[in-house]
């Protein structure tokens, strides 16, 4: 496999944004060679990935894309004992219990962004099964040995902690190192994994892994750290005023995931297509070209909301969800799918009423007060009166208005909405 260096996996993860730094410059001729193995950890701190572990995903996606083979391990095993980077305190204790339903939601996750087919084009893999299994004594003699404590209180995430005298670290969480050090040399031993990918915070890590491999085996292995992201506004990236955006719907929904991109600032919008998208250069270059002529468009936020929210949700999600946006801030008068009208209900209030009902028809009064879109039966009518009252964005202005079962034009729904954006779903049971 001899790559051309301009379009080699690295000037790829260069020019996306996603190199922070590498162990060594001979990184480059290593991966020119021939297919290698890299490999990104994930540890089970909750059942689901957020948007800030979507770059070193990412990254790992395009490792496969240039033809070598991505390894997405989970943290099984380190998972119990928790990494003390970039963590002013001691983590709360996962239970086996916990550690194994969190992987099995992360492992759902992860496959999405891999040709798993067969082992040669990748791999998921649970350090539970290499780790669990360790004899403590034999651990400590064959790997402890190979580990400075003079060295390990130097590294960033250790010597943070011994600073702040209230919190400190535990034995536990300062062995940390070595489980992941030792998951390294178990890789390279078993699938001839070379290279370990993480963020900037895993710097310390990466080596001591390296430094593992070195000693015991007497062969280099090289390290990739990607840039842990903040905003321009200084904000954690992924974060939101109710916390982080999830990539599992039920935490959430792909239109809250939409949104978040669709906000994006215009300053951010480039560097975010180029890191949580596939799409190549020229495409991304003609997007910049509209954000500097034409940015009152916002069409690369809108191109970065449905490209990332598809290699998340699926293609269908992103269709229902586009669909739920023209409806809810365009005021589109298009007929709603099943799927778009399942995004609706997450999104905004809704009423239950029965066929039965609707054959014999309900006064849009009645149907505004039974909402609470409306007060009283005489706020409805003055609501109205007023032609502040839309049934699927089309405006009711008769206060003798009644609701039927001909009015039906969604699938088992109706969509009413007072004012401009006080949106209600009446779903029909």
């Amino acid at each position: 496999m001899h790559n051309d260096p301009e379009n080699s996996y690295l000037a790829e993860l260069r020019w996306r944004g996603f190199l922070e730094k590498v162990t060594s410059p001979d990184i480059e001729s290593h991966l020119s060679e021939k297919q290698r193995t890299l490999y990104v950890g994930f540890d089970p701190t909750a059942d689901s990935l957020h948007l800030g572990s979507l770059v070193p995903v990412m990254a790992l996606a395009h490792a496969q894309r240039h033809g070598h083979r991505p390894i997405a391990l989970l943290g099984g095993g380190t998972g119990l004992i928790g990494d003390p980077s970039g963590k002013a305190a001691e983590r709360t204790l996962l239970t086996k219990a916990d550690a194994e339903r969190n992987i099995a939601g992360i492992g759902r996750q992860l496959a999405k962004f891999f040709d798993l087919s067969s082992a040669s084009q990748g791999l998921l893999l649970n350090n539970a099964e290499w780790l669990l299994p360790l004899s403590l004594v034999d651990f400590m003699r064959d790997i402890g040995k190979h580990f400075s404590v003079n060295e390990m209180i130097k590294r960033d995430s250790v010597r943070t902690r011994l600073e702040e005298r209230d919190q400190g670290i535990s034995y536990t969480e300062f062995t940390y190192m070595l489980l992941q050090a030792y998951d390294f040399l178990h890789l390279f031993l078993v699938c001839d994994c070379t290279i370990q990918l993480g963020g900037s915070d895993q710097w310390g890590n990466i080596v001591s892994g390296m430094e593992l491999i070195r000693r015991v085996v007497g062969q280099r292995a090289f390290g990739i750290t990607a840039p842990l992201l903040t905003t321009s506004t200084g904000k954690k990236f992924g974060k939101t005023e109710e916390g982080a955006v999830w990539l599992d719907a039920n935490r959430t929904s792909p239109y809250q995931m939409y949104q978040y991109w669709v906000q994006t600032a215009d300053a951010e919008v480039i560097p975010y297509l180029k890191l949580f998208t596939f799409l190549d250069a020229e495409q991304i270059r003609e997007l910049e070209r509209e954000v500097e002529t034409s940015p009152e468009k916002r069409e690369a936020q809108r191109v970065l909301a449905a490209e990332a929210t598809g290699i998340v949700h699926g293609i269908p999600a992103v269709a229902a969800v586009e669909a739920a946006s023209r409806i809810l801030f365009s005021g589109s008068t298009e007929e709603a799918s099943s799927e778009t009208i399942a995004m609706l209900s997450r999104e905004i209030p809704a009423t239950k009423v029965s066929l039965e009902e609707l054959h014999s028809a309900i006064s849009l009064v009645d149907l505004l007060v039974r909402t609470r879109l409306a007060e009283s039966k005489a706020a409805a009518r003055k609501l109205i009166e007023g032609g502040g009252v839309y049934l699927y964005n089309q405006r009711e202005s008769s206060v003798q208005r009644s609701v039927s079962s001909e009015d039906l034009r969604w699938p088992e729904a109706m969509l009413l909405r007072t004012g401009k954006r006080n949106y209600h779903l009446v779903v029909v049971q």
